[in-house]
């Protein structure tokens, strides 16, 4: 199954700003730092991916916690994500609470190894292009 999403780009002094409708109901806004003529008024499109691994293992710890009755308190996840160089590097640190059974603590390392986007992104992406004529209002907009 494939999922869509469609960005929009703005125009004029926010030209640098993208929005995304996720699944029609979310609203997803990425900037790009003022260094590079954006304004920075949230976070980068590249920042989203470290951001989007830290929450998926964040949430799948808290979920399989749950499922087992487990009350864990909070999961902390820190995304170090190394983008200059080649091959990235991203660095999870997972921080669950001190008083975790050895048994927990095992379990919930394997399971923030085992998370959805971990698993997708380690399994690699083969990436197609498709270039789209402007639609009929978007060339009307640029006239």
């Amino acid at each position: 199954m494939f999922e869509s999403r469609r960005g929009h780009r703005e125009t004029g002094p926010s030209q640098l700003r993208r929005s995304f409708r996720e699944r029609g109901r979310h609203l997803i806004v990425t900037y790009e730092p003022a260094r590079l003529g954006g304004n920075d008024r949230g976070p980068a499109p590249h920042e989203l991916l470290p951001a989007m691994l830290a929450a998926s293992a964040a949430t799948t710890i808290t979920m399989y916690a749950q499922k087992r009755g487990w009350v864990i308190g909070e999961v902390e996840v820190h995304a170090d994500y190394g983008r200059a160089s080649v091959r990235r590097r991203v660095v999870l640190d997972v921080r669950l609470p001190n008083d975790l059974s050895d048994d927990q603590q095992r379990r919930l390392e394997a399971v923030a190894r085992a998370c959805p986007t971990r698993r997708a992104l380690e399994a690699g992406f083969v990436f197609e292009k498709r270039v789209a004529e402007p639609s009929t209002t978007a060339r009307a907009r640029s006239r």
